[in-house]
């Protein structure tokens, strides 16, 4: 047989999604994949019920129905204080993955390399294999995750095409500040470098913390994609509704990508969304200030039981230290798996986000019901009896 695709022995499976196995294998909560347990808005499922009997049920138009981006242009546009062409600058994906991957592919060429921060998402180390690019990784520094701008300028140095940043951050937390970014800004306008956005967490934020959009920042419109979802913001990540954000020039090379990649999204879920777009802000309030509950939640349960773990400034994913309970020579992943089968909790193995040598932190994440919570956590502080 001829050999197979050498790019594939550059990673393994999603770790996140192989754990998300194992938990339903041994009926354990999970808290490694990051979906909620509670409803989407009533408002989006009534509107679903309806257009599951009178359609659309057809192709769309391949960069999303005309009623959905003009949604999506009052909904983003009045959060990044822009107008938005819904016909020009912006496409919809099949969740924000997509919208990585077609912009990926249309800003890089093989060979060329893309800077990011670590920890990093596990995605987008294989989204640069894909393209046959080089991933080149600046590190966050615990507890706070800041970072020298002198390491993003020296990944700039060795030539990097654009840089991927996710904010809020998926694994740390972190929440990028004006100053961070600008410092960022500064340094892609000088080294000629995209800005990859990964901004699906953007309304989830803690402790009086504002989002700030890359795509706002002087110059920086120009060379700047915002990929994002209403997977989180509208607890719908089963509908896989993404979308990219971005300059003409850039978007039409962007939309190239998306019509032989996946053709468009599903048309039942963009006409059943739109009432999510068109939600006051009113319920961004709200959204918010149910995830700071389930944070504080979550959080002081850990404090409880003693766990060391870094306080998030948003998102939904916090990450703990596990070095008491592990058995020597164990590794994060071994511990994970015995974890969901011995005590009924299952995480993600801190390997799958860190560039640097770690082996006793964890991703847990607390979008749940507060019952949910309060089993994980009781489950939790049985850890040590377990071992």
């Amino acid at each position: 047989m001829q050999p197979m695709s050498r790019k594939c022995a550059h990673f393994t499976d999603s770790v996140i999604r192989r754990m998300t196995r194992i938990a339903i294998a041994n009926n354990a909560i999970n808290l490694a994949q990051g979906f909620p347990d509670f409803d989407p808005p009533k408002a989006l499922t009534d509107r679903l019920a309806e257009v599951s009997a009178l359609g659309p049920h057809q192709y769309p138009i391949t960069m999303g129905a005309p009623n959905f981006r003009q949604a999506l242009a009052r909904k983003a546009g009045r959060f990044m204080g822009r107008q938005l062409d819904p016909d020009t600058e912006m496409v919809v994906t099949i969740g924000s993955t997509e919208a990585m991957v077609d912009t990926i592919f249309a800003l890089t060429n093989p060979g060329d390399k893309i800077a990011m921060f670590s920890p990093y998402f596990e995605n987008y180390r294989a989204q640069a294999i894909f393209a046959d690019c080089e991933p080149v990784f600046i590190p966050l520094v615990p507890p706070t995750f800041n970072f020298d701008v002198n390491k993003v300028e020296d990944a700039f140095k060795q030539g990097c095409k654009a840089i991927l940043i996710c904010n809020p951050s998926n694994p740390s937390g972190k929440v990028f500040t004006y100053e961070e970014l600008k410092a960022i800004a500064d340094l892609c306008i000088k080294y000629d470098v995209y800005a990859i956005m990964d901004e699906v967490y953007e309304h989830i934020i803690y402790d009086g913390r504002k989002h700030i959009y890359m795509n706002s920042l002087p110059g920086m419109w120009e060379r700047t994609v915002s990929c994002s979802s209403l997977s989180k913001t509208y607890s719908i990540t089963g509908w896989r509704l993404g979308y990219a954000i971005a300059p003409k020039e850039i978007m039409d090379k962007i939309k190239q990508y998306h019509d032989f990649n996946t053709v468009g999204a599903a048309s039942p879920l963009m006409e059943a969304a739109v009432v999510g777009l068109d939600m006051p802000d009113s319920y961004y309030e709200e959204f918010g200030a149910h995830y700071a509950h389930m944070k504080k939640l979550f959080t002081e349960g850990l404090d409880a039981m003693g766990m060391e773990y870094t306080d998030p400034q948003g998102a939904y994913f916090v990450l703990a230290n596990i070095g008491q309970y592990l058995k020597p020579g164990q590794t994060d992943v071994e511990f994970c798996e015995w974890m969901a089968k011995e005590v009924g909790v299952a995480c993600v193995p801190g390997t799958s986000f860190f560039m640097e040598d770690v082996n006793d932190i964890v991703r847990v994440h607390f979008a749940k019901k507060d019952e949910t919570l309060y089993e994980a956590l009781n489950r939790l502080n049985d850890l040590k009896n377990k071992l």
